[in-house]
């Protein structure tokens, strides 16, 4: 399909990203008490991740099939290991080892839901192309 570029838009900035749950309460529950992200002063359903909002949805409450997003979210932390060594101390499993890309490090886990969450720090500086 070819687009118009004169089509597009003025997108200011990311307002939220959608994650997929079965249970709201619980799924609110994990990412303010095990991952310490804040409540939104807003919503029941959402947190807020700094300069983002995560929205939990529950897809079948309308007549979509549940999916996690194995793709996964990268929450930003001053030190990766730091942060993985804490969530493991509180029994959370984590999915491989932390990663080296050579430009960050990345730990991987899932949130009760399945959801792929990446804990991330860039240590070298972005290089434009």
């Amino acid at each position: 399909m070819a687009y118009d570029r004169r089509a597009m838009i003025d997108v200011q900035w990311l307002d939220f990203v959608s994650v997929p749950t079965r249970d709201i309460a619980r799924a609110r529950d994990f990412y303010v008490r095990v991952l310490g992200l804040r409540p939104s002063p807003f919503s029941a359903g959402e947190v807020e991740a700094g300069n983002v909002t995560l929205g939990f949805w529950n897809p079948e409450q309308d007549g979509e099939q549940f999916q996690p997003n194995v793709a996964g979210i990268a929450l930003r932390v001053p030190d990766v290991a730091d942060a993985r060594a804490a969530l493991e101390a509180a029994g959370v499993d984590f999915i491989g080892p932390t990663v080296d890309s050579g430009v960050c490090h990345m730990a991987f886990l899932r949130d009760p839901d399945g959801n792929t969450v990446i804990l991330h720090r860039r240590y070298a500086p972005r290089e434009r192309h």
